[in-house]
């Protein structure tokens, strides 16, 4: 047990009441119980991550998702795990998520899996100084928020200059997280094989230009958006060594995919390439933390899919896949992983633009909502606060705005998917769209547990 002083345990105590309230009486409320704690005690992080081995997860996309693969890993090897899997990842959530999980008496190992907001990093790190550290990628995301990307990273700099002592295990394809100027220990992992056959980053792609001489990238080959094995031939800026990396994509379906990570064959039931690149994240870092390969590989293999991303809910006789859609890159990929179908295909969009969306969604004339017009697309369902732009985008890029229904509640949609043409249906909504729709579908009866 760890010595507390009295503002910290009164602080600790009434998270945890707070905490009971919140979960018995209102059903959520995963920030609140955290406010209330730094209200007492604005340093209560500190005592009480006391004794974890912590592991934060940062980056523009993929932070859940990879969040989750990395505690189920450790998780089947027996050990003693924490995370805040409901994706609180502001200071007051990550507090909550502490104080949730403090015991005053413990023995045992303890590990923190936590995932972060970009610019709430810097707060963690005050208190608290992590095992390891991974970005996962920077791409434009929140515009009226984080600006461009170049922020992004300065704002996750600020919290890891605080914890020199702190391993970086980072994404090594993503070029602005080479070069960094800090003492810690830095490890690199991405991909030595691509299905896209372009060496020319997108006219939209994000960080294109040399972080070095501004000189433009060239590319031996690129996943997406800008990531890929980059180089400058004016500067001689490129990728960094990669200690684990993807040297084969087997197969890609939309439903699952077979990589080759260093040596070991896996099969991972979420598709797309940025699952595959969430994957190998997690494969790194379990393996820095000293968990066997075999483990890691069965664990990956045994995944199920985080809350909205890629989660399979049924609706009566429908089976909805849901894809978490936030920005350029990430809309980009789930159209990608879409299009792997064969299929006759129903689709349902939500658009909003709540503060955690972002209030700015120019964005969505980046994605590329035209391959859609290369498959056979039966139905075209659309929601949320901003479905009439949604549906203006959608018509745009060229699919028949004839068939469009436009659902300007939750009950009309569930009403239009339940009248698709077929039995799958692909759902992309933003953020808050997703959360919402799944409070509603969990009040209907469709979701068992709500987180």
């Amino acid at each position: 047990m760890f010595k507390i002083n009295i503002k910290s345990f009164i602080s600790i105590i009434s998270a945890k009441i707070t905490l009971f309230l919140a979960k018995h009486l209102f059903k959520g409320g995963s920030n609140f119980p955290g406010r209330v704690a730094l209200k007492i005690d604005k340093d209560v992080l500190k005592p009480l991550s006391n004794g974890y081995k912590v592991v934060l997860v940062t980056g523009t996309n993929g932070k859940t998702t990879t969040t989750s693969m990395i505690y189920n890993i450790l998780k089947s090897q027996g050990l003693d795990v924490i995370t805040n899997n409901t994706g609180a990842n502001m200071l007051p959530g990550i507090v909550a998520c502490f104080a949730d999980n403090y015991k005053f008496f413990y023995e045992k190992e303890r590990f923190a899996v936590i995932e972060v907001d970009e610019a709430n990093v810097k707060f963690i790190t005050k208190h608290i100084t992590p095992n390891i550290i991974t970005i996962t990628n920077l791409f434009r995301d929140q515009l009226d928020r984080y600006g461009e990307v170049y922020t992004t990273l300065e704002k996750i700099m600020e919290g890891v200059v605080n914890v020199p002592e702190s391993k970086l295990i980072l994404n090594g394809d993503e070029s602005l997280l080479g070069k960094l100027n800090v003492p810690n220990e830095i490890i690199y992992y991405g991909f030595n094989e691509s299905l896209n056959t372009s060496k020319t980053a997108d006219l939209n792609a994000d960080a294109k230009f040399c972080k070095v001489c501004k000189a433009p990238y060239k590319y031996n080959f690129i996943t997406y958006n800008h990531l890929g094995d980059f180089y400058c031939d004016n500067c001689g800026y490129r990728r960094e060594t990669l200690k684990y990396m993807v040297n084969s994509i087997l197969e890609v379906t939309p439903d699952s995919s077979k990589v080759l990570i260093n040596n070991s064959e896996i099969n991972l039931s979420q598709s797309g390439i940025y699952n595959v690149y969430n994957a190998l994240c997690a494969y790194s870092i379990t393996h820095e933390l000293g968990v066997g390969t075999k483990s890691i590989v069965s664990s990956l293999e045994n995944q199920s899919a985080s809350f909205g991303r890629q989660e399979v809910i049924n609706i009566d006789d429908k089976e909805i896949k849901i894809f978490l859609v936030k920005n350029p890159a990430g809309y980009n990929q789930a159209l990608d992983t879409i299009c792997f179908s064969k299929e006759n295909l129903s689709l349902a969009f939500f658009l909003n633009d709540n503060y955690a969306d972002g209030r700015d969604i120019s964005w969505l004339w980046d994605v590329n909502f035209e391959h859609l017009n290369n498959l056979n697309v039966d139905d075209i369902s659309i929601g949320g606060i901003r479905l009439y732009d949604m549906a203006i985008r959608l018509k745009i890029s060229g699919l028949n705005y004839d068939e469009f229904k436009l659902c300007d509640n939750y009950d009309k949609m569930t009403d239009a998917i339940k009248s698709s043409k077929n039995k799958k249906v692909y759902v992309l909504a933003t953020y808050t769209a997703m959360i919402n729709y799944r409070k509603y579908l969990h009040t209907k009866g469709y979701i068992k547990n709500l987180w």
